[in-house]
């Protein structure tokens, strides 16, 4: 595990993984291995990854919580640029943790990755003015089989950074705002999702 600082089952959820790079750097600029099979399992990590995505969101905007529910992912997540609060809650019926969520902010300058397991919810909310968003997942998207659970649903009580406003009673997030007074940024399909006490378990 030479190029890689690895905490496991970080905020006491078991299988949630932060995940440090080392970074090699001088005054020209820096190199780093983003991803190595060898150190992935030698640390105990045994995945197969099947796609990579990249995504580009602006400031407040908000993804989540998703999941796929007969095809679920994990996914390693990472930001190469700007900020991001990334939130993974554990669905797994039989776990001790059940409900509960965990969230790291990774930026382009800590280089942390976060891998989320199958069995999990997963959303993010941007910091920075824009953030690029990349992760690797191990099956693929399939549309007919999305899921996810609101945002900001009172028996989850995620602690999102910067949000100010009120619960409304739904994941609509038109009353919600930054610090700066930016506005949140919520799919349509995301403003509807329901609380924990609806949501699938895996």
């Amino acid at each position: 595990m030479g190029q890689i600082q690895v905490e496991k089952n970080v905020g006491g959820i078991e299988g949630l993984t932060v995940i440090t790079p080392a970074v090699h750097g001088d005054d020209r600029g820096y190199f780093m291995e983003t991803y190595n099979e060898n150190d992935m399992k030698e640390a105990g990590i045994d995945i197969t990854f099947v796609q990579d995505n990249q995504s580009m969101s602006k400031k407040g905007v908000l993804r989540g919580l998703h999941y796929q529910k007969q095809f679920p992912q994990a996914k390693l997540v990472r930001v190469i640029k700007g900020s991001v609060f990334d939130v993974a809650v554990d669905l797994r019926a039989e776990s001790k943790t059940y409900g509960k969520w965990y969230g790291i902010e990774l930026t382009e300058e800590n280089k942390k990755q976060f891998l989320v397991p199958a069995g999990f919810a997963h959303g993010f909310l941007v910091l920075s003015d824009i953030a690029e968003f990349c992760y690797k997942v191990t099956d693929f998207y399939h549309p007919n089989d999305e899921g996810g659970i609101a945002w900001n649903d009172p028996e989850l009580g995620v602690k999102w950074p910067q949000v100010y406003g009120e619960y409304p009673g739904s994941a609509d997030a038109s009353e919600y705002r930054m610090e700066d007074g930016t506005k949140l940024s919520l799919s349509a399909k995301d403003q509807v999702l329901l609380g924990l006490k609806d949501t699938f378990k895996f």
